[in-house]
């Protein structure tokens, strides 16, 4: 009768240890669940700061354009003389768009332009 009963003992037993093995797989599986969720936020995370990055760089070079446009504005607006391109072209022996833009950068004025080329 022993056996038996131990038997039916170890069977109450059993049943505590099941549940015992079921809550640790719960708590495993919740973990695990747990650290899958945060990878997709952390995906998510790193998504919107991309996005967020990229429009940044796209606003940064669209202000690089514009000032760009400006400054060339403001350059061929600049008077100069034709001969005074011709003299710094031929002399230096530079073509005649960089001596044209480098006098232009210097408003006109041949001496400054002469001497920036020469540094």
């Amino acid at each position: 009768m022993e056996v038996g009963g131990g038997g039916g003992g170890g069977g109450a037993g059993d049943e505590g240890i099941d549940s015992m093995v079921d809550s640790k797989d719960m708590q495993q599986q919740s973990k695990a669940f747990d650290k899958l969720t945060d990878r997709v936020e952390d995906r998510q995370l790193d998504s919107t700061r991309v996005q967020e990055a990229m429009a940044s760089i796209a606003a940064s070079a669209e202000a690089d354009r514009n000032a760009m446009r400006l400054r060339e504005k403001e350059l061929a607006a600049v008077k100069i003389n034709a001969a005074e391109v011709d003299i710094i072209a031929n002399e230096l022996e530079l073509d005649r768009k960089v001596a044209e833009r480098t006098l232009r950068e210097h408003k006109g004025d041949a001496v400054a332009a002469i001497r920036s080329l020469l540094r």
